[in-house]
């Protein structure tokens, strides 16, 4: 069975994806204080890809925002919600195994270097559905910032 989404579902997912990265990266900075005020920089630009595909959704047309299947009981939200936080970040899951006393912050360091990677593989599919005129160059800067993301988390990896 196949599962097509319109582009506010998309970008809801999006928006999923990067309020549970602010979420991920705020825990990282409660739980490993050497690297606390690089762990927030990273929660803010987290919520600020949220701002942008927020945007991006509230400039959506109605066609975009009409619904690619017969959804009576509007359970589709809690599919796209399910999936986002399997995507990429997975809230309950990181807090429970790399939020826990017994792991080292080099394994969280590393958790987080792999997140960032899935995040551009889900971001580099989005852009071929959403459509240029919405924003495909947000996207590249998203997706840039997702680059950087991971230097930052690697240079981080060379000091354990």
């Amino acid at each position: 069975m196949s599962i097509s989404f319109n582009v506010d579902e998309i970008l809801r997912m999006a928006e999923r994806i990067e309020r549970n990265g602010a979420d991920f990266y705020s825990m990282a900075a409660d739980r490993l204080n050497d690297f606390r005020d690089i762990f927030l920089q990273l929660a803010r630009q987290e919520e600020e890809h949220l701002s942008i595909f927020s945007g991006m959704r509230a400039n959506l047309s109605a066609a975009e925002r009409e619904p690619t299947a017969y959804d009576p009981g509007q359970e589709n939200g809690f599919y796209l919600q399910a999936m986002a936080d399997r995507a990429v970040f997975n809230p309950e899951q990181d807090l429970k195994e790399l939020f826990s006393p017994s792991v080292l912050p080099a394994d969280v360091v590393k958790v987080a270097i792999g997140k960032e990677k899935d995040s551009i593989v889900f971001y580099a599919g989005m852009k071929q559905v959403v459509p240029e005129k919405l924003g495909g160059e947000k996207i590249n800067l998203v997706i840039r910032e997702e680059f950087r993301h991971i230097s930052v988390l690697r240079a981080m990896a060379m000091k354990y």
